[in-house]
């Protein structure tokens, strides 16, 4: 078990090198698409900047959700041989890893992000009160559509996942049917 379980996460840990290679590649250009054409002054990257830790934030935690899945696997497998509540509990427990870490590394750095952006954008206004409070409005208001990049970087590492992790799942379950029909001699149904 130890030996098919070393396989899997070598096989999965490349995986998600060559998908992060091209990723990168993507996220590259996109970020040179979003200065020249999101960025309202050419040198400030205000949205540019969001984007790229939002995709960070989003391969970061595929990363770590993909090495705990992995490893959660096969304790698994192993527990239920023994008992099938504690199994399931176990792969639950192991699948919302991605979930608390994604959530957890969204929140902290919108929080990072949002304090780091109100001392760039929430400057001294003038005027009495009224005009006052429409400019701190429209501050407000762009200071929130720069960091609206963070939620498109994450967004976009996440459909890359999604497509190709969909496709890495299918082309396994397919590997795993031939050995099983072809190598194995099984009926289609078998268990």
């Amino acid at each position: 078990m130890a030996y098919v379980s070393q396989l899997i996460t070598d096989g999965a840990s490349t995986f998600l090198k060559a998908e992060y290679t091209w990723v990168g590649v993507f996220v590259a250009l996109f970020s040179l698409i979003i200065i020249f054409t999101v960025e309202p002054v050419l040198g400030q990257f205000y949205t540019t900047i969001p984007f790229l830790i939002g995709a960070g934030t989003s391969v970061l935690s595929g990363y770590i959700g993909m090495q705990v899945a992995v490893r959660a696997n096969v304790r698994t497998t192993k527990l239920a041989m023994e008992s099938l509540d504690g199994a399931f509990k176990l792969a639950f427990k192991g699948g919302l890893v991605l979930g608390f870490t994604l959530v957890g590394l969204a929140l902290l750095n919108l929080m990072l992000l949002i304090m780091w952006y109100r001392n760039e954008f929430l400057v001294a206004t003038h005027g009495d009160a009224a005009q006052q409070a429409i400019q701190r409005q429209q501050q407000t208001l762009h200071m929130f559509e720069a960091i609206a990049g963070y939620g498109l970087g994450g967004s976009t590492v996440a459909l890359f996942g999604r497509v190709g992790g969909g496709i890495f799942t299918k082309a396994a379950d397919v590997g795993a049917d031939l050995v099983g029909k072809v190598i194995e001699n099984m009926d289609e149904d078998s268990i």
